[in-house]
């Protein structure tokens, strides 16, 4: 049966498509993947920006939503975030300390989940050599996927206990061996175009997304 829903996708540069030579990103594959080949009508509103963390989302997620998801649609969200809260900044720490980040993310999916049916989306891990990317001058981020390994498992286990659906895609792509390749194509941190099929791939086979169609 063919289903009409509009989605909402909060996250960062993974989100929004870093990396994907057509700038289209994992979310686009996604409800493309339910159009084109499942015959869903799918409106697809991702709302990934480079370089944000937990709390940046926090702060923004309400009123975006809002005008892109009235009361009279279906409206569903789905978020991925925490690479950025992982990253060191000009060697002076985490942007982001573990135990923020986690509590912004509590509070934040706790109140997304009480709105509209809401999906947890876990962070990509980084490649296994340490990443360092500068953005702009006097600017520099150093990935670890130590780092993204601890707060995913943080987040998961929160998740089980707020009781959202989370997907694991740290510990589904560390053990992909395509996966660092994908990484190796792009800058460490954000996949190809093929990696970001990937994660589409995982996302419409999670049963949390699939319970929406």
């Amino acid at each position: 049966m063919t289903t009409v829903q509009r989605i909402c996708f909060f996250g960062d540069s993974i989100t929004i498509g870093t990396g994907d030579i057509a700038c289209r990103g994992w979310p686009s594959y996604a409800c493309e993947q339910e159009g084109v080949v499942r015959g869903h009508d799918v409106s697809c509103y991702n709302l990934g920006i480079r370089a944000e963390t937990s709390t940046d989302i926090a702060q923004r997620w309400r009123h975006e939503y809002a005008p892109r998801l009235p009361a009279h649609v279906t409206g569903r969200l789905v978020f991925m975030f925490g690479v950025n809260d992982c990253a060191d900044f000009n060697g002076t720490g985490v942007r982001v300390p573990k135990g923020d980040s986690l509590a912004t993310a509590v509070s934040m999916l706790s109140q997304a989940k009480d709105l509209l049916p809401t999906l947890w989306i876990g962070m990509t891990p980084v490649r296994r050599t340490p990443p360092v990317i500068s953005p702009g001058p006097g600017v520099t981020y150093t990935f670890d996927r130590t780092r993204t390994a601890e707060l995913n498992d943080a987040y998961r286990t929160a998740a089980a206990q707020i009781g959202i659906p989370y997907l694991d895609l740290h510990t589904l792509l560390a053990q992909d061996p395509d996966w660092n390749d994908m990484l190796d194509q792009g800058d460490g941190v954000h996949p190809d175009d093929a990696g970001h099929r990937r994660v589409a791939e995982l996302v419409t086979e999670f049963d949390g997304w699939r319970a929406w169609f």
